[in-house]
């Protein structure tokens, strides 16, 4: 099945036109994005920590250490809302009520489920992976302390929405002969050019 089958809940209802429920849009964007944000009920009150994330076929992994409250807490069966969030442009009207942006961004929901012992390894170079191609095959992998002090967590993809917007603002006809610029301003992430480690040795 190509889309998912998001209940009413959780399916996008503000411009419900910009609503997208097909593998290929949800996974296009989590595989670009790099941060999600993970919000949850904590002990103290509505929190939503950022992390580094990265889709596993149909779910998406997030890991940090087995002693943080925030990891003990959603490992324990917390129901979660996980979003990530890609800014393509800033959209600028002719009105300041209609400026806007251009985006691309995903919403799941649901309950994450921790990883066994024999997983973790597979896991954490998905994550090194998702950094640099083939880099998993070049690092030293996770020795055993590391791997117990280390949480990961799945999130099946199963009541997850994205929502996309596109194209120019959107004026008020009464607006259009108004002496101001209106258009979209383009933003992307790009890599800049590595910066070698000071404690990089050189060869004699």
């Amino acid at each position: 099945m190509s889309e998912y089958q998001t209940a009413p809940q959780h399916r996008v209802r503000q411009v419900a036109r910009r609503g997208h429920y097909d593998r290929e849009t949800v996974h296009a964007i989590l595989d670009e994005g790099l941060v999600a944000h993970v919000g949850f009920m904590g002990a103290g009150g509505p929190v939503s920590p950022p992390m580094f994330y990265v889709r596993d076929g149909e779910s998406v992994l997030v890991h940090g250490s087995r002693t943080s409250r925030f990891m003990k807490t959603l490992a324990a069966g917390a129901p979660l809302c996980l979003t990530v969030t890609l800014v393509d442009g800033l959209v600028l009207a002719r009105s300041a009520f209609h400026h806007s942006m251009n985006y691309r961004s995903v919403m799941a929901h649901g309950v994450a489920v921790p990883l066994s012992a024999q997983e973790k390894p597979h896991a954490l170079d998905l994550f090194t992976e998702r950094v640099e191609v083939g880099r998993a095959r070049v690092t030293r992998p996770a020795n055993a302390i590391e791997l117990k002090a280390t949480e990961i967590l799945r999130l099946p993809l199963v009541e997850v929405a994205a929502k996309v917007r596109t194209g120019g603002p959107i004026d008020d006809p009464e607006d259009m002969d108004l002496p101001v610029w209106a258009g979209v301003v383009p933003l992307w992430l790009a890599r800049g050019e590595p910066v070698p480690c000071a404690m990089e040795k050189v060869e004699a």
